[in-house]
């Protein structure tokens, strides 16, 4: 079978498509034909080499993948040949609190991801894919969605009159603010962009701020919510944007911590001001498979669809990778590989 594989922590270059041998499904395990998979953050963190010594090489990576089963191994149960599925980020974590055996294997981290043909997955690691779906907007689904969903749902329990901010336009702060809306809350997104910034209102953003010309969004997200600031703050910047948001935050909100794509820090953090505000820094990575099985029953209820920004071809794989690296994508980057 046909896949990508980094050789080395040398970047885009070290990504060459290879011909390796097609997976045996074993006890308790399934064959999936991967049709589509789609690209966040953490992957180009991955082809960069920016998981140190705990990245092997050669490794397959990207982590989120949607396809149809296409063997059944001995002693498997609820599965069959022709199945649509997408896989968990975390193939040991069931469900209950995270802990370090639960996220050791973690698909195109620590092992191999799903830019590829075929891959084998153990059956409980396996959801079923919203039918009214495609495979890429499926493929969407496994960390950018599920780690939007633990923010917004899980972790903030976000509920009717809350408010809730989103940074930017990515496939996490996207699925963050349709999370929101479904929960009946009201959402400041912010962006760089006008024209990005009439996008998201279209996808029901109620405020927009350009944080390019207010730098100090912090401040205006608390005028917006009469001075008492959001109650929950998506943070996708990281260090470089989280001043920002622990101004915006009410007494006792919770900033959402998950990404990094804003750089360092220009000042030091307000870490004062949040003990003051008894705010909560909560840090999110993806979730379990039992909450993969939620989030997908809400989404198939509530007909919701990822807002898919390309599609590549496998070929094109690291144009695909430019692509998102360029920031010039509104929602998720996806690779069709069927």
């Amino acid at each position: 079978m046909k896949a990508w594989q980094l050789q080395d922590a040398s970047g885009l270059d070290g990504l060459r498509k290879v011909e390796i041998d097609r997976p045996t499904p074993g006890r308790g395990e399934v064959l999936v034909r991967i049709n589509a998979v789609s690209l966040n953050y953490r992957d180009l963190i991955t082809v960069r080499g920016g998981y140190g010594s705990r990245q092997k090489f050669p490794l397959i990576p990207v982590s989120d993948g949607a396809g149809v089963i296409a063997g059944v191994g001995p002693g498997v149960r609820g599965w069959k040949e022709g199945d649509r599925v997408i896989g968990s980020f975390f193939e040991n974590w069931h469900g209950g609190e995270a802990s370090a055996e639960k996220m050791a294997a973690a698909l195109g981290g620590s092992v191999d991801g799903v830019l590829c043909e075929y891959r084998v997955f153990p059956a409980h690691a396996v959801v079923a894919s919203p039918a009214h779906l495609s495979d890429a907007e499926a493929a969407c689904l496994p960390c950018a969605a599920l780690t939007a969903w633990s923010a917004v749902v899980k972790c903030g329990q976000v509920k009717p009159g809350d408010t809730v901010l989103t940074q930017g336009t990515g496939g996490v702060s996207l699925f963050a603010l349709q999370f929101a809306k479904l929960a009946g809350a009201r959402v400041i997104a912010t962006s760089s962009s006008d024209a990005k910034i009439e996008r998201l209102k279209t996808l029901g953003a109620d405020e927009t701020i350009n944080y390019r010309e207010t730098p100090e969004w912090g401040k205006l997200a608390r005028v917006l919510t009469g001075g008492r600031g959001v109650d929950i703050v998506v943070e996708v910047g990281g260090v470089g944007t989280l001043n920002e948001s622990i101004r915006s935050l009410r007494i006792g909100g919770m900033i959402g911590f998950i990404g990094v794509l804003a750089g360092e820090a220009r000042q030091e953090p307000r870490l004062p001001l949040m003990v003051m505000q008894q705010q909560r820094l909560q840090g999110v990575t993806v979730g379990s498979i039992d909450d993969l099985k939620s989030m997908c029953g809400a989404i198939m209820q509530n007909q919701l669809k990822p807002m898919l920004d390309r599609t590549f071809s496998f070929d094109e794989a690291p144009e695909a990778f430019r692509h998102m690296s360029s920031g010039a994508h509104f929602g998720k980057v996806a690779i069709a590989i069927g």
